[in-house]
């Protein structure tokens, strides 16, 4: 089965995520296999959860800046335990592999959303609080 007619069928039979969303995370997994110079196949290629967490986190940030949360939220996307249930559904279809060691558990609490996509945008509290004593000065 190809990953899209997999998406296909996920969708149909639980829309909680949007297929974009599922494009995003295979294009988030290849961009984690690069960002953590994993080699182009053999068990040394396996991205582990923590892994593809932070591999979302800066493919999500690098594609949509300040949006990113919001984007990741249309999709359905708005905790890591969704990206957690959407690996799972994709290894269960056949288009993603696991190993034994792998749990669905391993994507709880990988980080605030919150914190992750927003923070990275917001001005320190300390220059701001100096721009707006300047502004005030004139």
């Amino acid at each position: 089965m190809s990953f899209e007619e997999a998406v296909e069928r996920l969708t149909e039979r639980d829309p909680r995520y949007h297929a974009e969303g599922y494009r995003f995370l295979r294009e988030a997994l290849d961009f984690t296999v690069k960002l953590f110079e994993k080699p182009a196949t053999g068990a040394a290629r396996h991205v582990t959860a923590r892994e593809l967490l932070e591999g979302v986190r800066k493919f999500a940030l690098q594609e949509y800046g300040p949006m990113a949360r919001r984007v990741l939220a249309h999709w359905g996307i708005r905790r890591t335990e969704d990206i957690g249930q959407m690996v799972f559904r994709l290894v269960e279809m056949g288009v993603l592999g696991r190993t034994e060691n792998d749990r669905i558990e391993d994507f709880n609490n990988g980080y605030d959303f919150e914190t992750a996509f927003a923070a990275p945008y917001r001005a320190p509290a300390r220059a701001s609080r100096r721009r707006a004593s300047a502004a005030a000065k004139t």
